[in-house]
């Protein structure tokens, strides 16, 4: 578990110290997964060594040259409690933390069976009579009902949660918080999906900027579409607090010089 930690956090600091800024979202999403599955993987690998043992001489034993000892009386063996507490506590934490995943994914459930639903392609728009920001749960799209009916939702929204949608961003999601199940007492992983659904961001905001859509009239829209309030954790959702995050990214270009050479860096990091 020492090594699992040392991995991640090894990866992770590299992430937040050399990827992070960069405008190389897939890589980013690739880099964030693979770093999960290669952290997990590395303390399991071994090396094993194969040497020669030098041949002995059998020397036979009498019975007489046997040497006896007398029988002692072994003393009770004191029973040491920790590792059951421990392994309790961690029972308990993997309880709560699944209990907790299976209640968002009702909550994503109920919304969707409760809800007037809309057939738009392959994604399908349900529409919540609440006024909540838009996010995305695998091809489901959440929105306001009213805006949607009244067509006061700029089609920049519907491409940037479309995005979600197309590029399974829920898969990623959905990993990481069954691995925050398993690992609930690993406060790294709490940041890691903090970072991972942040580049989902910015994944679908290049998306839509892809189109020729103005940044400033985009970023205007963001703004007025953004909100605070707490949506299903294992939903996609335009966040006004990643907003000011987004908006540097935006605007960075970095030369694929640059991003080659904090790529080929990663060689040396994996051996």
């Amino acid at each position: 578990m020492n090594r699992f930690l040392f991995c991640l956090t090894v990866f992770y600091l590299f992430y937040k110290l050399l990827l992070e800024k960069e405008p190389i979202h897939i890589f980013k999403r690739i880099y964030l997964l693979g770093g999960l599955l290669l952290a997990f993987a590395i303390p399991l690998i071994t090396f094993t060594t194969v040497t020669e043992v030098e041949p002995f001489e059998f020397v036979p034993y009498t019975f007489s040259d046997i040497p006896f000892e007398e029988q002692t009386v072994p003393e009770l063996a004191t029973i040491d409690y920790w590792p059951i507490i421990l392994w309790t506590v961690y029972g308990f934490g993997v309880l709560v933390f699944g209990l907790k995943f299976l209640f968002n994914l009702y909550q994503i459930g109920s919304k969707i069976r409760k809800n007037t639903k809309q057939k738009v392609s392959q994604f399908t728009h349900v529409l919540l009579q609440n006024l909540s920001t838009p996010h995305t749960f695998f091809s489901y799209i959440f929105l306001n009902k009213r805006q949607y009916e009244e067509h006061k939702i700029p089609k920049e929204v519907f491409w940037h949660e479309e995005t979600h949608a197309k590029q399974k961003h829920s898969l990623d999601v959905v990993l990481i918080e069954l691995l925050q199940v398993v690992f609930w007492f690993n406060p790294l992983l709490y940041f890691i999906k903090k970072d991972i659904k942040l580049n989902h961001e910015f994944l679908a905001d290049r998306a839509v900027l892809n189109k020729g859509v103005s940044l400033t009239a985009y970023q205007e829209i963001l703004l007025t579409f953004s909100t605070n309030s707490a949506e299903p954790q294992l939903a996609n959702a335009l966040n006004y607090s990643s907003i000011k995050k987004r908006f540097t990214i935006m605007k960075t270009k970095t030369s694929k010089k640059v991003v080659w050479i904090k790529s080929l860096i990663l060689l040396p990091l994996v051996a």
